[in-house]
């Protein structure tokens, strides 16, 4: 089926989440996952990254301290 094969941003968030949910995976993990399933190079997927699976990825990356960021939380 050609439409199976057609990735959309939709199709990707949902592949991606449902990698997290089911298989407990970081976002990060979930999108290489993504990525080698489908043959796919990670720098080729910036298209196919939706808004909000980016700012978990975001949110993701600040905790682990891989980058800079508002937590949203208090300095203690």
């Amino acid at each position: 089926m050609i439409e199976d094969s057609i990735l959309t941003k939709k199709k990707f968030a949902m592949l991606v989440e449902d990698n997290v949910s089911n298989l407990s995976l970081s976002y990060m993990e979930a999108i290489l996952m993504v990525c080698t399933d489908r043959e796919i190079d990670p720098i080729d997927i910036k298209k196919l990254i939706s808004p909000v699976i980016k700012d978990k990825l975001e949110a993701e990356c600040v905790e682990l301290r891989l980058i800079e960021g508002s937590t949203g939380q208090l300095p203690v």
